[in-house]
């Protein structure tokens, strides 16, 4: 079984640089992006790399950037006994998207899921089923919509760090099959998994010959850091046409050329945080323990003076 699944990510990583990609420039018929996915997304780093880095590039250009990933959830509609210590089972998108859908509308969606949809188990047909099953029902939903839907493919899952031994096989096997479907489906499918474990790989190996402790992207082997996000976010970004920052490290180095990108960065952070508990309330998510929204109108008339403040960062040296 394991040896079949390694043919199939060679073959998947090497059809990914035969084929090339799909550029998905972000072209000026698109007004809204949507960002679905579990709470990798939910944090927003990634996304509100993106979102300042396009700004930067476009500071004409209005458009939406709404992030309503949420914590825990699959698309896969699978959940563990005791999940959460017994408070609640992992939320699931077939609950929300239709709402979501219909209320934001948007133009084009990035989709992001993978890292909970295994369960932290080992590798399952059954379970890795459900989750393409899930993917096939999702992308088919957003297209009934007239949008235009990239998936993205699950962040690496760290085993030095994590609990679950073997996950990463599992991770491996999930980015494998997304990847697939850019060949033998035409999908538009963005590879985050192995540029995150190759980045660890490298590192691990450079810390470990001075006597380091492991390197790490994410501490808790799921939840990237900064560095992990960016890593995310460039790959994104990288896709969508802006091949500069291939070698870039961080998003205040992409955006060196502003006046003030920590300020920047900041304010974006800021706005999408509060628009992103505000869609998320608006759209009736079922889990407990995230910070109620603002009402979104409310929200929205914040955003407007956040987004005049922004545009008048971005300023080039």
């Amino acid at each position: 079984m394991k040896k079949s699944y390694t043919f199939f990510f060679l073959f998947a990583a090497l059809m990914s640089i035969q084929i090339g990609f799909t550029q998905a420039i972000i072209d000026k018929n698109v007004k809204t992006v949507l960002f679905l996915g579990n709470s990798i997304t939910w944090s927003g780093i990634y996304v509100n790399d993106i979102e300042a880095y396009f700004r930067f590039k476009y500071p004409e250009r209005n458009i939406e950037f709404i992030n309503v990933g949420l914590p825990s959830e699959t698309v896969s509609g699978l959940s563990e006994p005791g999940h959460a210590n017994g408070e609640f089972p992992r939320p699931d998108l077939h609950e929300r998207l239709a709402r979501v859908l219909q209320q934001i509308k948007p133009d084009l969606v990035f989709a992001c899921y993978g890292m909970n949809d295994g369960i932290y188990q080992p590798f399952d047909s059954t379970r890795f089923k459900k989750f393409k099953e899930g993917i096939l029902w999702l992308h088919n939903e957003v297209n009934k919509t007239g949008a235009e839907i990239i998936h993205i493919t699950p962040p690496d899952y760290d085993e030095v760090r994590g609990k679950s031994k073997g996950y990463s096989f599992v991770l491996d096997i999930y980015a494998d099959w997304l990847l697939s479907l850019r060949q033998s489906m035409q999908w538009q499918v963005i590879d985050i998994h192995y540029p995150m474990k190759k980045y660890l790989q490298a590192h691990r190996q450079a810390d470990a010959k001075f006597g380091l402790d492991a390197f790490a992207l994410a501490e808790d082997g799921i939840h990237p850091g900064e560095t992990g996000h960016w890593i995310m976010a460039r790959e994104v970004l990288v896709y969508s046409g802006f091949k500069e920052l291939e070698r870039v490290p961080g998003i205040l180095q992409a955006l060196k050329q502003n006046t003030d990108p920590l300020k920047l960065t900041k304010l974006v952070t800021e706005r999408q945080n509060m628009l992103r508990d505000s869609w998320l309330t608006a759209t009736r998510y079922l889990r407990p323990g995230l910070p109620e929204g603002l009402p979104l109108v409310t929200a929205q008339a914040k955003a407007l003076e956040m987004m005049n403040e922004i545009k008048q960062l971005i300023t080039k040296k």
